[in-house]
This record gives structure tokens, C-alpha cells and sequence, in this order.
């Protein structure tokens, strides 16, 4: 029997879809999560023609100095691998994301449209914004309103998108 909460319901339901199975479809939700994130973040640098975000190189230039592991190659080479790890923080928090989400899916949590959608966003914005804020490279604290939708907007949208697909595959 399901037990209901204030934010959603525990129980198992009919499903008998295994924790595995459920990990793999919160990784598949938080793939096409990040997928609304980065398009919904492109269309805003194209709307008011503002350049790349920084801070994913910039994580990944301290991350590897605080863990003293080089970032090998020339000065080109070595940039350009900065260039292709910076994006790859985003594609890990995303589906790691998605992947906790299953998993709380798994354990028989289910919660209501707003509500998930909500926690969800809390969750990926904590996973791309908690390492750089850790490591001193933003304080969001400091951030305008401008700068708070800019990172707002496309997390609501990944996280819409999770909660979706989730409760999509609940139905199948």
C-alpha cells in the first residue's frame, strides 16, 4: 500500500521494474534533461547574443590541480582538452541526476508534477552550481537577477523535463 507524504507517495504500485532498470531510465531522463538545458541555454545566447560561460573550464582546471592530475598536451592541445572536459561536468551532473532520480523512483517515491519538477531543478542545480561554488569559482550569493534567471530558466527546464519522462515511463 502506497503511504502518502506532503511532497509525494512511497510504495511500489504494479510496475515490477527492477532498481537497475529504473537507474538506466533516470539516466536516460537526465540525458534528455541536459539536452532541454543546453538548448534551452543556447537559444538565450542567441536571443541576447551573450557568450559562453567560463566557469565549466574553470572547474575543471581547478578540479585537476586540487586532485594533481595534469591536463597533458601543449598549450593548444591542453586548452582544447579544458574545452571538451567543461562541458562534460554538465553531462555527468545531468544524468547522475537523472540516475538518483530513478533511484528514488526504484525505492517507490513518486511525487506531484510541481513538486518533482521543483526538486529536481534543486537537484541539478546543486550538482552543476555546488562544485564550482565549492571551489571558489562563483558565489551565487553575488549573482544579479539577470544572472539568476539565466542559470534558473534552463535548470526548470531540465528539471520539467526529468520529472516528464519519469512519470512517461511510469505509464508505459
Amino acid at each position: 500500500m502506497a503511504r502518502r507524504t506532503p511532497v509525494g507517495t512511497f510504495g511500489k504500485g504494479r510496475r515490477g521494474i527492477t532498481t537497475l532498470g529504473w537507474a538506466v531510465r533516470g539516466a536516460a531522463a537526465g540525458a534528455a534533461g541536459t539536452t532541454a538545458l543546453n538548448a534551452v541555454t543556447y537559444l538565450d545566447m542567441v536571443v541576447r547574443g551573450r557568450g559562453t560561460s567560463s566557469t565549466p573550464e574553470q572547474t575543471v582546471e581547478r578540479l585537476a590541480e586540487k586532485a594533481h592530475v595534469p591536463i597533458p598536451g601543449d598549450e593548444e592541445h591542453r586548452s582544447n582538452r579544458v574545452q571538451g572536459l567543461g562541458p562534460m561536468t554538465g553531462l555527468v551532473a545531468g544524468v547522475g541526476v537523472g540516475v538518483v532520480v530513478g533511484l528514488l523512483r526504484a525505492s517507490g517515491f513518486r511525487s506531484q508534477p510541481l513538486v518533482g519538477t521543483a526538486l529536481t531543478t534543486l537537484g541539478v542545480l546543486v550538482a552543476a552550481n555546488g562544485p564550482m561554488t565549492v571551489l571558489g569559482i562563483t558565489d551565487p550569493r553575488s549573482w544579479s537577477a539577470t544572472d539568476w534567471a539565466s542559470d534558473l530558466v534552463p535548470h526548470l527546464a531540465y528539471g520539467a523535463v526529468v520529472k516528464t519522462t519519469m512519470d512517461a515511463f511510469d505509464r508505459l
